[in-house]
């Protein structure tokens, strides 16, 4: 087991990305300073916005000294400004949370502890959906108890909102720049012989835009075979059946969400 001992114990890194996210920002970045869970260090990764939320970064900087901030000047995409709040990052614990998505206030508390009760390297919980405006949209997602790499082939279980990586049992976190980045990163690391342990319990908060990527099925499916065919390199009669299992679940949801 690879312990780094350059990392500050049960500090929590939490990693936001931020581009043109004046709208949300502020709901954001409340929310994870009301944590209960007060060892942590925030660090805001503005990726050249051109509203005012450079301006936001700074005037919270001023409030809390956990604060941190990387400012870019050129946009170099969501997958690279989480990198580089990673290579700022001192804390023991990763946390990954986007500037439009919000935590409850026990979930750094309660995820940490499960962590530590079963000294596992890499948690998710469960989460809900909202809409623009903050309303609660009723549709919740759950976790496993225990997902492999050859559970997350079939479909990926895990909100990046909801991850917390504990460096001193996975040190080496990196998101490559290709769409569906963070199930690329969870790929990584579980092929290593990883798993990713679940709290299921909704304890985060994700809004659904209609401006989001992510909502294009198609896109959504094509990123998808991208990664088990070219990232993972997983051979065709496998790849097609992994696929195949993402595919199934991901009709089978819309014809629910139908009925």
């Amino acid at each position: 087991m690879n312990y780094n001992l350059g990392f500050i114990p049960s500090l929590v890194s939490v990693i936001v990305p931020v581009h043109n996210a004046e709208a949300y920002l502020k709901d954001t970045v409340d929310s994870i300073l009301k944590q209960t869970y007060k060892n942590i260090e925030i660090i805001l990764v503005d990726d050249a916005s051109k509203d005012s939320s450079r301006q936001m970064i700074r005037e919270y900087q001023e409030l809390d000294e956990r604060i941190k901030s990387v400012l870019l000047d050129d946009n170099v995409g969501v997958a690279n400004a989480r990198n580089r709040g990673i290579e700022k990052a001192t804390g023991q614990y990763i946390a990954f949370l986007d500037s439009d998505d919000i935590w409850l206030s026990t979930k750094l508390d309660e995820q940490i502890n499960f962590m530590k009760k079963d000294n596992y390297g890499f948690t998710c919980t469960g989460y809900e959906f909202m809409d623009e405006n903050g309303n609660k949209l009723g549709k919740t997602v759950g976790v496993e108890e225990v997902v492999t790499y050859k559970d997350l082939l079939k479909q990926n279980t895990i909100g990046c909102l909801s991850v917390i990586i504990d460096r001193q049992k996975i040190p080496n976190i990196y998101m490559p720049k290709i769409h569906h980045e963070d199930y690329a990163t969870w790929l990584s690391i579980l092929k290593q012989g990883h798993n990713a342990y679940g709290l299921n319990k909704v304890l985060a908060l994700y809004r659904k835009r209609s401006t989001s990527l992510s909502g294009n099925k198609i896109k959504s499916a094509m990123w998808t075979w991208n990664i088990l065919k070219n990232v993972e390199e997983i051979p065709l009669p496998k790849a097609i059946f992994y696929f195949s299992n993402y595919a199934i679940k991901n009709i089978n949801k819309h014809f629910l969400k139908r009925k």
